[in-house]
């Protein structure tokens, strides 16, 4: 039961990164080296997806552009003896996997963007990954992860991890049994509750393994939270059908879709970085010792 297809929901704004992303697509605002979506997608890639499927909007030219070959680029590369750049910039897309773009055309919510995917998903089980949660430093990365769950019991899987009770008001909130350690049935699920209703603290963060069922769960799926078509809204209507399971996944999410979340994630990943990471390490000693 390998899952082929991942589903990338990048046709958002980005307001909250005005004006840096007035001209170009907020997922390819950079952490350290690499672009958010290409975190993304090598991570789908890690897990065994082989087509990515990117849900954009008429802002997002600069995604198509980064995943394209640039024949151009490599030749000066390969002409000046750079292999080891050269080597990373094919390395953006490696051979065997293809990207299909589908425009939403209209913002609706996240629902919508999903049920956007169906051409290009059909029948299959489907990953879907939003690239502004960026999660690094686990024993594998986090789809992976929950694969290794979903081929072990053959249903959806969500992520989740615990949160501030003060802010279950920003996530999708599940009450869940416990069948194994990390591993939930969940009970019920609410988008972004206030902290005094919410069933727990235990939070959606953005992975989800997903049937194909959802389509047509989201098909007669309203408009839900922040006037939006939910998908937590058509996985509520899902756990009427079908077990779905809630995933305590091992490593550290940043929320880049915040900017401090962002800043955060460019000084850990940059501290881990194999070719910075002790300079780096080295300049914030300095520079904290003479912050007081």
């Amino acid at each position: 039961m390998q899952i082929r297809k991942a589903v990338f929901p990048v046709a958002g704004l980005g307001t909250r990164f005005l004006p840096a992303t007035k001209a170009s697509a907020k997922e390819i605002l950079p952490v350290v080296d690499k672009p958010l979506v290409q975190y993304a997608v090598k991570e789908a890639i890690a897990a065994g997806a082989e087509e990515m499927v990117f849900i954009t909007s008429h802002t997002k030219n600069s995604i198509m552009d980064h995943f394209d070959r640039d024949y151009e680029l490599e030749s000066v590369l390969e002409a000046d003896g750079k292999q080891e750049l050269l080597t990373a910039v094919k390395d953006v897309l490696p051979d065997g996997i293809n990207c299909v773009y589908i425009r939403q055309a209209e913002q609706k919510g996240l629902g919508h963007a999903i049920r956007c995917a169906l051409p290009a998903v059909g029948d299959q089980d489907f990953t879907v990954i939003l690239a502004d949660d960026l999660i690094a430093n686990g024993f594998q990365p986090v789809t992976a992860q929950m694969h290794r769950v979903y081929q072990g019991y053959g249903t959806s899987v969500v992520a989740v991890q615990r949160v501030p009770e003060s802010e279950t008001h920003k996530y999708g909130i599940v009450q869940a049994r416990e069948i194994e350690p990390g591993v939930s049935e969940i009970e019920k699920i609410v988008e972004k509750p206030d902290p005094s209703e919410a069933p727990s603290n235990l939070a959606v963060v953005g992975r989800y393994i997903l049937s194909p069922r959802i389509f047509r769960l989201l098909d007669k799926t309203g408009f839900g939270a922040g006037g939006e078509i939910q998908l937590t809204d058509a996985i509520h209507t899902l756990m009427s059908e079908q077990t779905v399971l809630a995933y305590e996944f091992e490593g550290v999410r940043y929320d880049c879709g915040s900017k401090l979340g962002y800043l955060q994630a460019n000084v850990e990943m940059g501290l881990h970085h194999p070719e910075i990471g002790d300079e780096f390490r080295n300049y914030l000693k300095d520079f904290a010792s003479n912050l007081d």
